[in-house]
């Protein structure tokens, strides 16, 4: 009698998004140091001799790592500071690592964010996480979403058999104190992009919470007449420029996001341009 075989299907796990977001910077958040405590051993309370009790400096390290962990920083960049910028004895990089620092150490006293505008790989998203880094190291909860990324989340959101819903997506992005919202404008501007765009920088403005934004796109479609002004920038960013060193692109920023969020970035954010050649092409010589 012949033998019999069952074939067995093959049962596929598929992590939702949000899975995937945490395992990727659990790593992240490792770095930090997770030993038992000396001062404390665990309790979270350190007991000072003659003076009684108060809480101990290892539960704002939990909160830091906390915060590291659910920033979403990418993989990629977990290594980005400010120390690791490298300007290049390029002024408009080194005016920018100026403005990141600046931020950084005047965070809460002040209400502008950065807009970070450049050509490909001049370290706009380096900046931008270096910042995210900084603020975290302060005990600021900080979260990093790269545009299109986060369209195509709240887009999946729409799907009937998502667990995910479209507030329990923007509810994050709208609280979160400081906000990273890299590659502004990247995706192709629909009606509905500049519609989600529009609610999610409106309700930030609105609430007056804390952006940083980066963008290959900038407020002159030629890109060899200067780019925009340099009254936005520090004085020792006026040098002349290097007509390789501008983003060569046939759009402006205000003609992919619209008029009306360019002008809220206006009052939201500090301009700044980065120039230079691309340091991923340098790798590769």
């Amino acid at each position: 009698m012949p033998r019999e075989t069952a074939s067995k299907s093959t049962i596929r796990i598929v992590k939702n998004d949000s899975d995937e977001r945490t395992e990727q910077h659990k790593e992240q958040a490792e770095r930090i140091d997770s030993q038992v405590c000396e001062v404390c051993f665990g309790t979270g309370v350190e007991v000072i001799p003659g003076k009684g009790a108060r809480p101990c400096k290892c539960r704002a390290q939990d909160s830091r790592r906390k915060f590291l962990e659910s920033a979403g920083i990418p993989r990629r960049y977990a290594n980005c500071t400010l120390e690791s910028f490298k300007t290049d004895l390029n002024k408009s990089q080194t005016n920018a690592l100026f403005y990141a620092k600046a931020l950084v150490r005047d965070y809460p006293y002040l209400d502008r964010g950065l807009l970070l505008m450049g050509p490909v790989g001049v370290g706009k998203t380096h900046l931008a996480v270096a910042i995210l880094r900084g603020l975290i190291s302060k005990g600021v909860p900080c979260l990093f979403y790269e545009s299109g990324s986060l369209l195509k989340r709240i887009q999946d959101s729409y799907n009937p058999i998502s667990k995910a819903s479209e507030m329990g997506v923007l509810r994050p992005v709208f609280e979160t104190e400081v906000l990273v919202l890299d590659e502004l404008g990247a995706t192709v501007p629909t009606d509905w992009v500049r519609d989600t765009l529009y609610q999610i920088i409106n309700t930030r403005y609105n609430q007056k919470k804390l952006t940083i934004f980066t963008t290959n796109f900038l407020d002159d479609r030629d890109a060899e007449s200067g780019g925009p002004d340099s009254s936005d920038v520090a004085s020792d960013a006026k040098e002349k420029t290097v007509k390789r060193s501008r983003p060569s692109t046939a759009y402006t920023l205000e003609e992919r996001i619209g008029v009306s969020l360019r002008s809220r970035l206006f009052e939201m954010c500090n301009r700044v341009l980065l120039e230079g050649a691309d340091y991923r092409k340098r790798s590769l010589s």
